[in-house]
């Protein structure tokens, strides 16, 4: 009968646990660590002619730091790592794009009255540099360039230490390809934009510390 009950007793402990505090979550922690994993869609018109990536790539790993300097608003470093590689009907290439940006960070959520306790959303936005590098034989192709950072997040709120997090970025690269001739030896450069879709977890790392 005791094992029976240890089931029950464990949910019950995870949900004492997440709904602890309950009603703080619309609070905003000075200090954040947030890791993240998703896919990836370089756009067609950052690579020479003729070339382009699949729609879908994977993989893309987003690791940041965040510091809230009011409620509202705050700063946050973060380091990106996207691959992507030819689609079916182009030549033969793969490509590590990473990238690191310092943005400004708005959550509006306070404002937004409608939504449940546990989500928050959060705008972010702000320059950084791309460093695109192609696999095998395609490396004297490696381009850096600056690049804009912005998107938008939605938090799910754990509790308050822990949330889910999704991430809707969009990178635009600002730079233009150099001349290739023939366009084929240009194969494996890239300045283009690409679109971000990435999940994970944000950890607080000051508790239940708050800003004002």
């Amino acid at each position: 009968m005791q094992h029976k009950l240890k089931p029950y007793f464990f949910f019950f402990l995870v949900l004492l646990i997440s709904t602890s505090c309950y009603g703080q979550f619309r609070e905003t922690t000075k200090w954040k660590a947030l890791f993240a994993v998703g896919l990836n869609y370089p756009t067609t018109d950052g690579f020479v002619k003729g070339t382009y990536a699949q729609p879908v790539n994977l993989p893309t790993v987003n690791i940041g730091i965040q510091h809230m300097l009011k409620r509202q608003y705050g700063v946050k470093l973060d380091f990106g790592f996207n691959r992507f590689k030819n689609d079916n009907d182009a030549p033969e290439f793969k490509i590590n794009y990473t990238r690191i940006n310092a943005q400004f960070v708005y959550d509006p959520t306070d404002f937004l009255k409608f939504l449940p306790s546990r989500l928050r959303t959060v705008l972010h936005a702000g320059p950084g540099v791309s460093f695109v590098k192609p696999l095998g034989n395609l490396g004297d192709n490696k381009q850096t360039f600056l690049n804009l950072n912005t998107g938008l997040e939605l938090h799910y709120a754990i509790n308050e230490k822990l949330s889910l997090y999704t991430d809707i970025a969009y990178l635009y690269g600002v730079t233009s390809l150099d001349d290739y001739n023939p366009v084929i030896s240009g194969l494996g450069a890239f300045n283009g934009s690409v679109f971000n879709l990435t999940f994970g977890l944000a950890v607080s790392l000051s508790g239940c510390q708050y800003c004002d």
